[in-house]
């Protein structure tokens, strides 16, 4: 799994934020964080729009909290950096980054595991 979370942490990255680089570049609202309001104005534009906003913030906030209880489960260290990711660049990089990670964690606790058995 570990290629395939790789070309997801890629095309996740990639895919989002080529528009916000474009907004960036056009606006001036540099990555949408210089100028929140016209930002938010653009997210809930619309009912539409809305929805799928309210939808994303739900399901960050839901992958904020499980990189933590999870990454604190593994004993990975740095959660915070998944959180920070997060809001600069996006879930769609962010998620499949944190899984490549976890996976990482959960082979060497096997191998651990696997040798303190022997």
């Amino acid at each position: 799994m570990r290629p395939l979370y790789a070309l997801l942490v890629v095309c996740g990255y990639a895919a989002a934020n080529w528009f916000v680089v474009l907004v960036s570049i056009r606006t001036g609202n540099l990555m949408l964080w210089t100028r929140p309001a016209e930002t938010l104005a653009g997210l809930f534009a619309t009912p539409i729009s809305t929805a799928f906003a309210l939808d994303l913030v739900a399901v960050v906030l839901v992958a904020c909290i499980w990189f933590q209880r999870e990454g604190r489960r593994l004993g990975m260290r740095r959660i915070w950096v998944y959180w920070l990711l997060t809001l600069v660049f996006g879930l769609g990089g962010t998620l499949p980054l944190f899984l490549l990670h976890r996976e990482r964690r959960l082979e060497i606790a096997g191998d651990a595991a696997g040798a303190s058995r022997v």
